[in-house]
């Protein structure tokens, strides 16, 4: 049996899409697994911000179109790229283990976040870094930068950067942890909605991919990316307004911290619940504990007079 995996180009997604296929063929020895490479809006924009460029599903929607079409088996995207919507006739199959959520500082010359000079350069490509950056570290300039982790690692020098934020992640899969200056803990930046985890997304009706896809889930982190996904979906969604959701076990229940901070850093609305409930419903609650808070305003005066919160059904 012969499966074809859609991915991005990025040597990050090669990789995440090889991971699968390696595992995929371990547990099926039947099955031979092929990549198909797919250039998405997001890879072919890179010359603005990803907040400028608006819209959802930049890095998806062209693999989504394969996968319905049939030229795939199944998709593999970073769980942070993937839209709550999916397209009619799609599902979430799987969500795998999460590897480590939080973000990094890779400095230029070794000096951690709290020693760096007012007005150092911070590159990011995240509009969520950016605006918790800000809130810590109000005197940093943090610029937008795009590209790959090989071509961010380099514009430390050619943009003459004190440093760049990314996903530990990435920078783990692709062998340079030994760059990481240092980790900034969720409590203090929290993460992406599913940052760390990788989701393989699938046609709704076929069987033999269903059964294989099955055991690629990971139940305990699947059910709190479904917590994220439900904060995200009733905030709207977006990367144009910097938002964040982090749920992680906790003895037999969850924690969850969430955020919804001004692109310039203030302010910044947060809250959180620790409990024994982990069904979406407690994401929904944070997003409206925070829009109740003050989070309403933000988002109207960031993206429009009559923004209303998103649907609270159909969490995917």
């Amino acid at each position: 049996m012969k499966l074809t995996i859609g991915t991005r180009g990025s040597a990050l997604a090669l990789w995440q899409a090889g991971h699968v296929a390696s595992i995929i063929e371990r547990q099926n020895p039947s099955v031979h697994v092929e990549l198909m490479t797919i250039k998405t809006q997001g890879d072919k924009i890179l010359d603005a911000p990803l907040a400028q460029i608006g819209g959802k599903g930049l890095f998806t929607k062209e693999i989504e179109d394969a996968l319905m079409d049939r030229r795939l088996d199944l998709a593999v995207h970073s769980m942070k790229d993937l839209p709550t919507a999916l397209p009619k006739g799609l599902r979430l199959a799987a969500v795998m283990e999460r590897e480590d959520p939080r973000d990094v500082f890779i400095s230029g010359d070794g000096r951690p976040l709290a020693d760096l000079p007012l007005g150092a350069r911070i590159g990011t490509s995240s509009l969520r870094r950016k605006a918790f950056l800000l809130n810590r570290y109000p005197g940093l300039e943090v610029i937008s930068i795009r590209g790959n982790v090989d071509t961010r690692l380099r514009k430390i020098e050619s943009e003459n950067l004190a440093g760049i934020m990314l996903a530990a992640a990435g920078i783990s899969r692709m062998g340079f942890a030994e760059r990481i200056t240092s980790f900034m803990e969720p409590e203090a930046m929290i993460p992406a909605i599913g940052q760390g985890a990788l989701a393989i997304e699938t046609r709704e009706s076929d069987p033999e991919v269903e059964e294989i896809t099955t055991a690629l889930n990971h139940p305990e982190t699947a059910r709190c990316v479904k917590i994220e996904r439900a904060f995200l979906q009733r905030m709207g969604g977006g990367c144009q307004v910097p938002m964040a959701a982090h749920c992680v076990s906790q003895g037999d229940g969850i924690k969850v911290v969430a955020a919804v901070v001004h692109p310039d850093g203030d302010p910044m609305i947060r809250d959180s619940y620790t409990g024994p409930e982990d069904e979406p419903s407690v994401g929904i609650r944070l997003a409206d504990a925070l829009l109740a808070q003050g989070a309403t305003a933000i988002l109207r005066a960031v993206l429009a007079e009559d923004w209303e919160p998103g649907p609270t059904i159909d969490i995917i």
